[in-house]
């Protein structure tokens, strides 16, 4: 199983609520499919360096998860067909990626205890 990490956009005329619902349905797609969800960062309403879609805003999330190569295809068509994600991309973590990712986790981690 490969380590991934994807990041997408949402539109910013969610509310909260449909946001959640939104990342929420991501995650039992990842789940359903046989993935593992390692870490999962809502970073919020953040500035765009460019206008999509003639938005200069979006929600930006991130998931990390463990999985077959073949589950990346299902969810970035499940990326396609969802209106409310207007950019995503998704990404294989190299060795050196991964240990990256597991400090920044645990850094986080002390962080949100603090």
């Amino acid at each position: 199983m490969n380590q991934y990490e994807t990041v997408f956009i949402l539109t910013p005329v969610l509310s909260d609520d449909q946001m959640k619902e939104t990342v929420a349905k991501f995650r039992k797609l990842l789940t359903d499919n046989g993935a593992e969800i390692l870490n999962e960062e809502a970073w919020g309403l953040k500035k765009m360096a460019y206008a999509i879609e003639k938005k200069s805003t979006g929600f930006y999330c991130l998931v990390e998860f463990k999985g077959e190569p073949s589950i990346v295809n299902t969810l970035e068509t499940g990326y396609r067909r969802d209106e409310k994600v207007i950019r995503y991309m998704t990404v294989r973590l190299d060795k050196y990626a991964v240990e990256y990712a597991e400090k920044r986790r645990n850094k986080l981690g002390k962080k949100e205890e603090a």
